[in-house]
């Protein structure tokens, strides 16, 4: 079937419940879906990649903000590593809201959850969790809500950085 640059095939405008989406299928086709993770995936990925962008910016400013308000200097450091951290991975990956395409969108998931576990761990680690509470209560749920995000994340590329385009 042929089909109009001006105009797209009806059935695109549909959504695509073999992929487990809820997004129309024109953001579907807008960018390359990414590799599964360790090559499985048990839930639907209902949050599109999009709203994600947006979120990781949050979660960084707001765990950037949470140590550097705290009045424990291990707060403070581990909120500003961490929050530029999942920034900077978030302006260096292979999606539309970011400045360069160069950490595909597959290594970017991986570090999501790397970065939720450190971001759950440090109020631990480095001992502010009863001397700076707000602080660490912060940093857990930002990290809960940031791997229970990424689960749900469908994940796309911008450009296949790393990987050839799927027919």
């Amino acid at each position: 079937m042929t089909q109009s640059v001006v105009s797209p095939d009806p059935q695109d405008m549909l959504p695509a419940p073999a992929a487990g989406l809820i997004a129309p299928a024109f953001q579907h086709n807008a960018a390359i879906p990414s590799k599964l993770l360790f090559g499985l995936l048990p839930i639907r990925r209902v949050i599109p990649q999009d709203v994600h962008s947006v979120l990781d910016y949050s979660n960084g400013a707001t765990v950037a903000l949470a140590g550097l308000s705290s009045n424990r200097p291990e707060a403070r450091l581990a909120g500003a590593l961490l929050g530029a951290s999942v920034i900077s991975v978030s302006l260096l990956t292979d999606y539309r809201m970011s400045l360069a395409k160069l950490i595909p969108i597959e290594v970017h998931e991986a570090l999501d959850y790397a970065w939720s576990a450190s971001v759950i761990a440090a109020p631990f680690v480095f001992g502010y969790r009863k001397r700076a509470p707000l602080a660490a209560l912060v940093h857990i749920a930002t990290g809960v809500a940031t791997v229970l995000g990424s689960m749900f994340t469908d994940y796309r590329a911008a450009r296949g950085v790393g990987r050839t385009r799927a027919a």
